[in-house]
C-alpha cells in the first residue's frame, strides 16, 4: 500500500488516458518471463499505442518513478524482490503487423515467431533466423538478438521509440550502432515501440522449409521444454560458451531448482521451483570453474532486473 502511495501522483493523471484494466498492482513478475521467475512489480502497465509509452514516459520523469521497460519477458532474470514503480510491459495489444511491399512495420510487442510466420506468408524471406527466438521484436532491437549467422541489424530500416521524457523519435540504419548483442537503445534509454524491417520475395516453399528447419535443430539442441531466459552467456571470441560449460564437466550442475541444460550447457533452466538467487549463484558457479580452467570468463547475456530479497549484513 505504501509503495502505491509513492505512484499515485503518476497514476492519477494516467486515469485520464489509460484503462485500469492496462495496469496491475503488486503483480509477481514470474508470470510474465519465460524464466517464470521474478518478484512482484509495484505496478504493471500494459500501453497500447505509442501515444499511451509517451504520455507513461512523460509522467514518470515528471514524478521521478523508477521505470522498467518488459516486453516478452525472455533474456531476462527479474530479481527475488521484484521491480519498484512502474514496469511496462508490451503484449498481445501492442503487437500489429502490416506489409508495405517487401517491407513489415511491426509493433513492439509482435513475437519474433509471429513475425517469421506472417512473412513467410506474405512470400518474403530474410526472417526465418527469427522462427525460434523466444522474444518480442522490440526487445530483440534492443539486444540485437540473432541465430544461425544472422541477426536484427540485417535486416532492420528503422525504429520508431519514445525518448525518457515522452518525445517521438524515428531513428535509421546508421542510427541504431547495432553489434553483437548491442543497440544504441541501450545507452540513450528511449524505448523502442515500432520496427521497420526490409526483406526480399522468395520462393513460398523454400521460405516455409527453412523455417522448419530451424525450428527442428532448435527443438532437438535446445531446452525448449524448460523455462529458461534463453541462452545465458554471449559468446566469447572464437569459441562457444556451451562448449566451454561442457568441456569443464558442468553439464546437468544444480544449485537449488536452477540447474545448467543437460541438453546444451549453454542454456540455464529452471528445473522447478528456481529462485533468482539459484540462477545468480549458479552463473557464477558456472563462470568460475570455466576461468579456472580455460582463463576465459562468460559474461552473461541475460539482463538482470530488480531487487534481491537478500540482506545486506555488512
Amino acid at each position: 500500500m505504501e509503495k502505491n502511495k509513492l505512484l499515485l501522483p503518476v497514476l492519477q493523471e494516467l486515469q485520464t488516458s489509460l484503462p485500469s484494466t492496462r495496469m496491475l498492482f503488486s503483480e509477481p513478475l514470474s508470470k510474465h518471463t519465460t524464466f517464470r521467475i521474478g518478484g512482484p512489480a509495484d505496478c504493471l502497465i500494459f500501453p497500447a499505442s505509442i501515444q499511451d509509452v509517451a504520455v507513461i514516459l512523460f509522467l514518470v520523469e515528471k514524478h521521478r518513478i523508477p521505470l522498467t521497460i518488459l516486453g516478452n519477458g525472455s533474456n531476462v532474470l527479474v530479481l527475488d524482490g521484484g521491480i519498484r514503480g512502474i514496469v511496462l510491459k508490451f503484449d498481445k495489444d501492442f503487437a500489429g503487423i502490416r506489409d508495405e511491399g517487401a517491407r513489415l512495420v511491426v509493433s513492439a510487442g509482435a513475437l519474433l515467431a509471429d513475425v517469421s510466420v506472417y512473412a513467410s506468408k506474405q512470400g518474403l524471406t530474410g526472417f526465418e533466423f527469427a522462427i525460434g527466438i523466444p522474444g518480442s521484436i522490440g526487445g530483440a532491437v534492443f539486444m540485437n538478438a540473432g541465430a544461425y549467422e544472422s541477426d536484427m541489424s540485417c535486416v532492420v530500416n528503422s525504429v520508431t521509440a519514445v525518448s525518457p521524457v515522452g518525445e517521438v523519435k524515428r531513428f535509421f540504419r546508421q542510427d541504431l550502432a547495432f553489434c553483437y548483442r548491442h543497440s544504441v537503445f541501450q545507452e540513450n534509454h528511449y524505448v523502442v515501440c515500432e520496427v521497420e524491417i526490409d526483406l526480399q520475395y522468395g520462393e513460398s516453399e523454400r521460405i516455409s522449409q527453412k523455417m522448419t528447419e530451424l525450428t527442428v535443430r532448435r527443438e532437438t539442441k535446445q531446452p525448449t521444454e524448460m523455462p529458461s531466459a534463453g541462452s545465458t552467456f554471449k559468446r566469447p571470441p572464437g569459441k562457444f560458451a556451451g562448449t566451454l560449460i561442457d568441456q569443464a564437466g558442468l553439464k546437468g550442475l544444480k544449485i537449488g531448482g536452477a540447474q545448467v541444460s543437460v541438453k546444451h550447457a549453454g542454456f540455464v533452466v529452471n528445473a522447478g521451483g528456481a529462485t533468482a538467487q539459484d540462477v545468480l549463484t549458479l552463473i557464477h558457479e558456472v563462470q568460475r570453474r570455466v576461468q579456472d580452467q580455460f582463463g576465459v570468463l562468460l559474461q552473461p547475456e541475460v539482463r538482470v532486473l530488480g531487487e534481491s530479497n537478500l540482506i545486506d549484513c555488512q
